[in-house]
């Protein structure tokens, strides 16, 4: 039941999942695993406008999940549950995510990335990197 609950207050903090927006929105899900100084999958690559929900277990320890300037949740360790995080894919771009709770000596290295492509897939709306001079 708590888990539930945290599930329902991160996806209330994200907005939840945007109908009617005008545009077709896709849902993808993604099961991910937290080990050992890694989260595999580390890069998921969607299109914009798709809601991806983060399913996250760990096959050890406790972890933390952060998206920067995102949610931050623990991922409970082995056989004890997992952390749900929906992220909405609403512009293009490269969004880090990071282990948030000291796991261990490799700890900094626990990171992934989620990027966002645009409809044409080449810095198409990109925004810092787009230049059409």
């Amino acid at each position: 039941m708590h888990r539930a609950l945290t599930t329902l207050m991160l996806v209330a903090a994200l907005g939840g999942v945007r109908s009617g927006t005008g545009a077709a929105q896709q849902r993808e899900v993604v099961e991910m695993v937290a080990e050992r100084f890694t989260f595999t999958p580390s890069r998921l690559e969607v299109p914009v406008g798709t809601t991806v929900e983060i399913h996250i277990r760990s096959e050890d320890t406790d972890h933390g999940f952060h998206l920067v300037n995102g949610p931050n949740v623990i991922v409970p360790k082995r056989r004890q549950g997992e952390a749900v995080v929906v992220f909405e894919a609403e512009a293009p771009g490269v969004y880090q995510f990071e282990c948030s709770k000291l796991c261990g000596a490799g700890h900094n290295f626990m990171k992934g990335e989620i990027i966002v492509t645009g409809p044409n897939d080449n810095d198409d709306g990109a925004g810092a990197g787009n230049d059409d001079s």
